[in-house]
This record gives C-alpha cells, sequence and structure tokens, in this order.
C-alpha cells in the first residue's frame, strides 16, 4: 500500500485560494475509494493533471507516463489511425498514484474494457446558460419526465461539479454506440422542438440565447465523462456528485454544492443516492418505438395546426 508520507510534495497547494494542498487531494481519494473504485473499474482513464496547481495550465492525458511504475494497470485501446495505451483503476493504490501525479479529474469511457464499442450508460449534458441554476434543474426534470413518463426510461442525476448535470442511464449493452447516439439525439431534438423557448441543441453559444443546451455527444466511442466523485479543477474542489431525484428538487443552487470538504459528510447520512443504479439495464427497442410515435405525433399536430391557420 503507498504510504502518503512516501509521496513527494504533498504539502504543495493545488487549489491557492482555498488552501488544498496535494496531501489533501490524495487524502480525499483515499477516503472516497470505496464509492469511486465501483465507477472506475475497467475503464479506459482520460487524466486532467495539474502537476504545479490549478492556477497553472494543465493538461489532459490518454497515455499512460513511461515513468508510471509496472504494478500500474494499463490497455492498449484501439483508436483511429492508431493506439492509447490507457490506464485502469481497479485499486486504491493506483488512485492513490494519480492523485500524487496532480491528478485532480478522472475522466471515463461510456463503455467497459470487454465491450468498448458498447456502452453501458447513456449520457445527457445539461450545460448551464446565463442565469439560474434552477433553469438546469427544471431541465433535468423535463427531460426525466420524458425519458421516465414517455419512454420507460429511469435516469439518474448526478451534480458534474462544474456548471451543470447529467443525467445517466444505465443500459444492457445490447446497442453500440452509434445507435445510442443516434437515440439520444432523436430525445434531445423532440424535447427541444416541443419546449422551444426552454431548450436548445444549438452548439453556438451565441445562438442559444438563454436556453438549456441539451448536449448528447458524450455517446460516442472514445468520448468519456467525469467519472462520479471525482474533483475538479475549481476552487473549493467540487466534487461530481451522484443525487436522488428528491435532493435535486429542495432548492439545489449550484453543480458545485459538494466539495472534498464536505462530500464525505453527506454520504455518511445519504451513502447511495444511486443505490438501485444498474439493478435494471435498460434495452432501447422499446424506447425508440415509443419516440417514434410521439415525433410523428407531433408531426401530425404541427401539420393540422398549420392546415387550420392557412384556411382561416
Amino acid at each position: 500500500m503507498i504510504s502518503l508520507k512516501r509521496i513527494p510534495h504533498s504539502d504543495k497547494v493545488l487549489f491557492p485560494k482555498s488552501g488544498i494542498t496535494k496531501g489533501g487531494l490524495i487524502a480525499y481519494y483515499e477516503a472516497i475509494a470505496t464509492y469511486i473504485l465501483p465507477y472506475l473499474k475497467n475503464r479506459p482513464l482520460t487524466l486532467h493533471r495539474f502537476p504545479d496547481g490549478i492556477d497553472k495550465k494543465g493538461f489532459f492525458q490518454k497515455n499512460a507516463s513511461i515513468y508510471f511504475p509496472d504494478w500500474i494497470q494499463r490497455e492498449k485501446i484501439k483508436k483511429q489511425g492508431g493506439w492509447v495505451n490507457h490506464v485502469i483503476c481497479n485499486q486504491k493504490d493506483t488512485l492513490i498514484y494519480l492523485a500524487g501525479q496532480g491528478t485532480i479529474t478522472l475522466h471515463i469511457t461510456l463503455s467497459t474494457l470487454d465491450k468498448l464499442n458498447y456502452p453501458d450508460k447513456l449520457i445527457f449534458d445539461l450545460d448551464l446558460p446565463n442565469g439560474s441554476f434552477d433553469t438546469v434543474i427544471d431541465g433535468a426534470q423535463a427531460l426525466r419526465s420524458l425519458l421516465e413518463t414517455e419512454l420507460g426510461l429511469t435516469s439518474y442525476p448526478m451534480l458534474t461539479g462544474s456548471s451543470g448535470i447529467h443525467l445517466v442511464i444505465p443500459l444492457d449493452r445490447s446497442e453500440n454506440f452509434d445507435g445510442v447516439r443516434s437515440f439520444a439525439k432523436k430525445v434531445v431534438h423532440y424535447l427541444a422542438k416541443i419546449r422551444p423557448k426552454d431548450f436548445t441543441v444549438d452548439m453556438r453559444k451565441d445562438e442559444r440565447k438563454g436556453r438549456l443546451f441539451l448536449d448528447y455527444l458524450r455517446n460516442s466511442y472514445a468520448q468519456t465523462a467525469v467519472c462520479p466523485f471525482s474533483v475538479r479543477a475549481l476552487e473549493n474542489a467540487p466534487v461530481a456528485a451522484p443525487i436522488s431525484w428528491e435532493e435535486l428538487g429542495k432548492g439545489i443552487k449550484s453543480a458545485q454544492k459538494y466539495t472534498i470538504r464536505t462530500i464525505l459528510e453527506r454520504l455518511a447520512h445519504t451513502p447511495n443516492a444511486w443505490k438501485d443504479f444498474g439493478e435494471k439495464h435498460y434495452c432501447l427497442d422499446n424506447a425508440k418505438k415509443k419516440l417514434e410515435y410521439l415525433s410523428m405525433t407531433t408531426v401530425d399536430t404541427d401539420i393540422a395546426f398549420k392546415a387550420t391557420f392557412k384556411n382561416i
């Protein structure tokens, strides 16, 4: 087991304004290991490293450094035009070592090593526009209603620790990334169509006009998402926090509500907000049929409305 005393420069300050040191970051990841490791297991990692602190330029790293010790698990993963030698973090010692290297945030693939082209989760990323965080909460609840009431899919909310909310749906891995992404795209386009004043799928920020951006693009091969319980490279070290829908409805004001100084206390009172996550892994076939019917009904209604208006 790695000892904190053996990690050099553990007193180095990584978060200048809040005074959080490398040692504090390592201590957090050691304490949270039981919770975070199941979400990291057998997933290729992208490391977001800030060896000199968050006030200096950090970098994203996919290829394991040649100086990483031999006991750090690596997996050679095919990419377009070559290969990537990803780190796999299945044990606490790896987690502590990576934190000791200035890794603040851990980003994971949406699939695991045994079936890389078949995701076991679908993610919708709700990005905060200018305005209140209530806008993001309203969007999450609207999307949840569509997914659960109309399409029969249970979704799980997570504060990203940055600016928004992720809605996550566990999948049975019967659909490859192309199919999952196509479905996710149709979902957000449908919601943006029926509520155009509230939601947009336009990637250009100057065209959003205060509307909530519905992002489905993480659902692609080699794309990643922040791992639950991972720290973000922002002052006070906010944490990506899985929460319940009940908690989301109680007036959360920021995606950065929980930090490395508060998340463990929360977990002591609410051990697992996603306790049933993954008990059911969804096949999207039925949801696709339901969405197609909804879309056709909406189109028919639009046509009928326009025809009526034209005859007035």
